[in-house]
């Protein structure tokens, strides 16, 4: 089945879809669990402090960002500690709903002041990262979560939808940004300046820049210049926690030069191809390798690589140009679950392996229906990959270093977008911001 846009669909009532969480949880987990949602932590002073960014552990299970709060969960119940906003917070915050509004609202069973938690530690599933002891019950508990999480139901998809529809209201805001903006800063703002107006977050610190090579750059201070290609991996996060995830590279001037056009439609077919083959029932390490296959026939069409391409994804030439995986899952976090080490990403049984060209694959398992994946294949010249490489004359008979002399402005192309997989093949759930060269163009214009 083609990828199709998804219609956005009103969120059902929150109070309904926690309690079907809790209650799938009670099915996969029946003991008792305690999750905490953390607390803001001070930027340089008590006073001054970091936007706060609930568990993703508890949002899924309490639905709010609630500061110093914790649940109780057991048999489908929910119980919620926390205390009551003191009349000098009410005085510089403003005033809050009551520790017994939002029990209603979450549909808790009971609630208590946050120091009454104490009473209910014992014989309670933790998370590892809050358990002293008792590693069997850790993790159970999250064998648990990663099945729930890993396939999203109606509420989250509802959510994820609209934070996806945010972000591609953003990424085309970047592009008419550009022919006017003379950093990447200025783009940076333009399209950050769409999620805050509509009442979202960023899902991660945005990467702006002309230094795509620079897979996770934060530095937006670069002046953009025309002939150079500006990559934006700029993603949105609703109110509820949920995460998009948009990768797109567009000319500063407008107008993709030839080498820069030649190397966008390989990652662009790699993309396209891994879109067309995800469906439930397909190994995700088989999508990476087939984005791999995919870039390698094309660099070898465009005269840089030598041999056969399925030879040289067994070599790992490939990895010099494109050494990440294809993608993650995506979720309350943007590398959903990443904080369980690889127990969501890789399947049980299955280790990272130590190629070059497979060790930095953030999912390994089968796809299966409502998982939410990004595909995101890219090209990238990093001297730190390349330089080494050419001296050592490992790939003299595999990589054509005169010929790649003339793609020296292409330093990095990612694109990069959020798949729901269906019970029958897929639907791209960013698919309103267009991905082919010529559309792109269109949506920068001239400088």
């Amino acid at each position: 089945m083609s990828a199709q846009t998804a219609p956005l669909q009103a969120t059902p009532p929150l109070a309904r879809v926690l309690q079907r969480r809790r209650d799938r949880l009670a099915e996969l987990h029946p003991g008792p669990v305690l999750l905490w949602s953390g607390q803001a932590v001070a930027r340089n002073f008590p006073a001054n402090v970091y936007p706060f960014r609930a568990s993703s552990h508890f949002l899924y299970f309490a639905g709010l960002p609630l500061a110093n709060a914790a649940i109780h969960l057991e048999a489908g119940r929910l119980t919620l500690f926390m205390d009551d906003t003191s009349p000098e917070a009410a005085l510089w915050h403003g005033p809050t709903p009551s520790r017994d509004t939002i029990a209603a609202e979450i549909g808790a069973a009971a609630a208590y002041p946050y120091d009454q938690v104490d009473r209910f530690r014992a014989e309670v599933a933790l998370l590892p990262a809050q358990a002293s002891a008792e590693p069997d019950r850790s993790r159970a508990l999250v064998d648990a979560l990663v099945a729930l999480r890993l396939h999203h139901d109606d509420g989250a998809l509802a959510e994820i939808k609209r934070a996806a529809a945010v972000s591609v209201a953003a990424h085309r805001a970047g592009m008419a940004a550009t022919p006017r903006a003379t950093t990447g800063a200025e783009v940076r703002a333009a399209m950050e300046q769409v999620i805050v107006a509509r009442g979202m977050a960023c899902a991660y610190n945005s990467i702006v820049t002309v230094h795509g090579e620079v897979l996770h750059n934060e530095q937006y201070h670069h002046a953009l210049a025309a002939g150079e290609l500006l990559l934006a991996d700029v993603g949105a996060e609703a109110a509820s926690g949920w995460a998009s995830d948009i990768t797109r590279t567009w000319p500063v001037s407008g107008k993709f030069t030839a080498p820069q056009r030649d190397i966008y439609d390989v990652v662009l077919a790699a993309h396209d191809a891994c879109i067309a083959a995800a469906r439930p029932g397909v190994e995700y390490r088989d999508l990476h390798l087939l984005a791999c296959r995919t870039l390698a026939a094309g660099l070898v069409d465009l005269g840089l690589l030598w041999g056969d391409p399925d030879n040289l994804v067994e070599q790992d030439v490939h990895a010099l140009f494109f050494p990440h995986g294809v993608g993650h899952l995506l979720g309350l976090d943007v590398h959903d679950m990443e904080d369980l080490g690889d127990a969501a990403g890789y399947a049980a049984g299955r280790v990272r392996s130590d190629r070059f060209g497979l060790k930095f694959l953030r999912l390994d398992r089968p796809l299966a229906a409502n998982m939410v994946v990004t595909i995101e294949p890219g090209f990238y010249q990093v001297p730190g990959i390349l330089e080494p490489a050419r001296r050592s004359q490992q790939y003299r008979d595999t990589v054509n270093w005169q010929r790649l002399e003339a793609f020296q402005g292409v330093r990095g192309i990612r694109i990069e977008d959020d798949v729901q997989i269906t019970p029958t093949g897929c639907t791209v759930l960013t698919e309103a911001l267009p991905t082919q060269a010529s559309a792109i163009e269109a949506l920068v214009g001239p400088a």
